[in-house]
């Protein structure tokens, strides 16, 4: 229970440091859980078998990504909305 609990604050604790890094004034930010997210999943099919099929390294790939997908969701929905002047 303990261990569920931890678990649970630290996934709070993630997607709130994502909000706050995508509210920021520069876009940077806000990207860098996503690509650090990406990259793991990017090394989860190589800790895969020599003998899988394409199929299953690919799904593989996109069940280790669904963080990405998450994180770059909260960065779009957070990222202020900038007023276009007439002159840009």
């Amino acid at each position: 229970m303990v261990r569920a609990t931890l678990a649970f604050a630290f996934l709070i604790g993630i997607v709130l440091l994502q909000i706050f890094l995508s509210r920021t004034e520069r876009k940077w930010p806000g990207l860098i859980l996503p690509v650090i997210s990406f990259l793991f999943g990017f090394l989860y099919p190589f800790n895969m078998s020599a003998g899988t099929l394409i199929w299953q390294v690919f799904f593989v790939w996109l069940l280790g990504n669904i963080p990405t997908i998450i994180f770059l969701a909260i960065y779009f929905a957070c990222r202020p909305k900038r007023k276009q002047t007439a002159g840009e």
